[in-house]
């Protein structure tokens, strides 16, 4: 097999060390599949991994949390079978999916829809498993809900966007600049957050209501609209930040009976990221949830790893894939 190796934390990220190197493949273990990958996704939890800023990663180690492939070892039964996953563990306490196999265990695999590119598949798991644990820690949307996405058209933003719209809710998305959203499918009323006041919109079209639930995928940047534009008893989700610090009104979040949740993916490994994965695979299969588009140009063999990596840290719009075959 191939692999990539991070061999020791970078100070920068024109220092990170990257090299492609070949080994046996990975023994698997009773109730272990291994995987032959196809694709992986390059999340920006990869690149800060590859540059030290996880405290918990062992060194040296493969990165990659996302990934698609084929079954060549296993139960027979499953031998041949496209499966899909991703896991806060791969690429941070042990060898993620930046490479040709992978050893998991048979519940952190997820079978491929047959509307699914194993591509496709391989690119939506970090993005999707955050939405959908976010959504799951402060309540699922329910039909007529108001939801309020910050970065809409950012990979978890269309994400968590699809869901609430699947679910039935009524879902506002801001942009830092006027843009469609990128799944034209689902229904969603987009803020230019340069020339709206995004606070005063939500509650102008809601009749004063405001957002039950804000899935604020940026942080400080928002924070303050978000506050603004929360319905009383409204919940607010918050998976980033830019800045650590942010402006806090005791006063109107407990006269708001606000709530608030943190969401770390990093906390969810393999298995349990498998688990989210499955619940969204009926709107996977009939089209209601769409994967993000894999184009030729935000694709990389595993020897241009360092140019994808490259790519995820500039913020390529794009969902950029490692493709091992």
């Amino acid at each position: 097999m191939r692999r990539l190796r991070v061999l020791r934390k970078a100070d920068s990220f024109d220092a990170i060390e990257l090299c492609l190197e070949t080994c046996d493949p990975p023994r698997r273990g009773p109730d272990e599949l291994l995987i032959e990958l196809r694709a992986a996704g390059v999340n920006r939890s990869d690149v800060a991994a590859a540059l030290g800023r996880m405290p918990q990663a062992v060194w040296p180690r493969t990165p990659g949390r996302d990934w698609a492939g084929v079954v060549v070892e296993g139960p027979t039964e499953l031998i041949g079978c496209g499966m899909f996953g991703t896991g806060g563990d791969l690429g941070i306490t042990r060898d993620g999916t930046h490479a040709t196999h992978l050893v998991v265990h048979r519940d952190a695999a997820v079978a491929t829809p047959a509307a699914l590119t194993l591509a496709e598949a391989g690119a939506l798991g970090v993005p999707f498993v955050t939405a959908l644990e976010g959504f799951h820690r402060a309540g699922m949307p329910r039909p007529g809900d108001v939801v309020l996405v910050t970065a809409a058209n950012g990979k978890v933003g269309q994400a968590a966007v699809q869901i609430a719209a699947m679910l039935g809710a009524r879902v506002f998305g801001v942009t830092r600049r006027a843009e469609p959203f990128a799944h034209a499918h689902s229904r969603v009323r987009m803020i230019d957050a340069s020339s709206s006041d995004v606070a005063d919109v939500v509650r102008d079209e809601t009749a004063g209501h405001g957002a039950d639930i804000v899935y604020n995928t940026v942080g400080s940047p928002y924070f303050a609209a978000a506050n603004r534009a929360m319905a009383h008893g409204g919940r607010q989700i918050l998976i980033a930040t830019v800045e650590r610090a942010v402006p806090f009104d005791i006063f109107a979040f407990y006269r708001g009976r606000h709530s608030y949740f943190g969401i770390d993916s990093l906390a969810l490994d393999a298995r349990a990221s498998a688990a989210l994965l499955r619940e969204l695979l009926p709107g996977l299969a009939d089209g209601r949830l769409r994967p993000f588009p894999v184009v030729d140009s935000a694709c990389y063999p595993l020897e241009r790893a360092i140019d994808a990596y490259r790519a995820v840290n500039a913020i390529e719009r794009d969902r950029v894939v490692l493709l091992s075959q």
